[in-house]
């Protein structure tokens, strides 16, 4: 068997025109980079000719791989099971619509490669070329999950990356969370770091982001900073917001027996309601919390991700 140096995963949808070209450049580079290598092509369900266009690539080249979706499902989807299927010691990730740059992969294996001890090298579109519309709201992006996850990178969602194979084969890509990698491989103990790489305009297509995604990405934000702050200690939340509301709630009913003492009526009053809805949720807090803690403990050791070089033998006489 092969002992592929690089795998080189390019998800792809509906991009016929570029794909002969991106072809050409990653040859190119990788060809005066003297590692050995394999072209993983994603086919994400494309309703054009890129998949044949792909096949032709496939039958004149040797380190071309085609995997296909018979139908569309994302990017997360294709990245995850390219990194299934890749079989080399790296692996990189790259857009097919020739914004991301070929030529600066070399320079990203080197810094991986440096003895930093970084497990995953980001690159970091510093000069982007794109429409405004999308500029903007990448930058909103970019800059809030830095500041909730603690990670401090520029570009979380560009599509050029190189991993160690342990991250993705540690890390599960799935929904819309492509775009949180660098975080979710921080969640599983991974060393992250970033790269200045060169952007390109897009010659052909259209770009396939949305305003939805850019909302839906928000949501996913909020998602995994559960999972990385409670995801085994769920009472630490729900009793913290349970502890808030009780207290809330008991302020309200000890104002408002003091008033009854002093002959004020309270049962007719909005603010006794409010009272006893700030007990309530209080209480159901502290429930779903223990309920959490319930759940969590069926995550058991063996499942947490561990070193390659971890013994997990175990001991004499044991």
């Amino acid at each position: 068997m092969t002992n592929y140096v690089l795998s080189i995963v390019i998800p792809f949808y509906n991009e016929e025109e570029s794909l002969p070209e991106l072809h050409r450049q990653l040859t190119e580079a990788l060809t005066s980079s003297g590692q050995l290598y394999e072209l993983l092509f994603i086919d994400d369900g494309s309703t054009d000719r890129s998949r044949e266009v792909v096949s032709v690539l496939r039958e004149a080249d040797s380190h071309v791989r085609l995997l296909s979706f018979r139908r569309n499902h994302g990017k997360s989807a294709a990245l995850s099971v390219g990194f299934r299927a890749a079989r080399g010691r790296y692996v990189v990730t790259i857009d097919a619509d020739l914004q991301d740059d070929p030529s600066e992969i070399p320079n990203l294996i080197k810094k991986l490669e440096l003895e930093e001890g970084y497990d995953l090298v980001s690159g970091w579109k510093r000069v982007r070329h794109d429409p405004l519309t999308k500029r903007i709201p990448s930058r909103v992006f970019n800059r809030v999950t830095a500041l909730l996850s603690g990670i401090p990178l520029h570009d979380f969602n560009c599509g050029l990356k190189i991993y160690r194979s342990e991250v993705t084969r540690g890390v599960r890509v799935f929904g819309e969370r492509h775009r949180f990698i660098p975080v979710l491989a921080h969640m599983q103990g991974f060393r992250v770091t970033e790269l200045p790489v060169n952007h390109r305009r897009r010659l052909y297509g259209r770009t396939k982001f949305g305003i939805y995604r850019f909302i839906a990405g928000f949501f996913d934000l909020i998602t995994l900073l559960f999972r990385m702050k409670f995801l085994t200690k769920p009472l630490h939340l729900f009793g913290s917001l349970g502890l808030i509301c009780l207290v809330f709630g008991l302020a309200i009913l000890i104002y408002l027996t003091i008033g009854w003492f002093h002959g004020r009526w309270i049962g007719n009053r909005p603010l006794f309601l409010i009272g006893v809805l700030g007990i309530v949720s209080g209480l159901q807090f502290f429930i779903l919390g223990l309920l959490g803690e319930m759940i969590a403990e069926g995550r058991t050791p063996e499942e947490l991700p561990l070193r390659e070089d971890s013994d997990i033998q175990p001991p004499e006489g044991g």
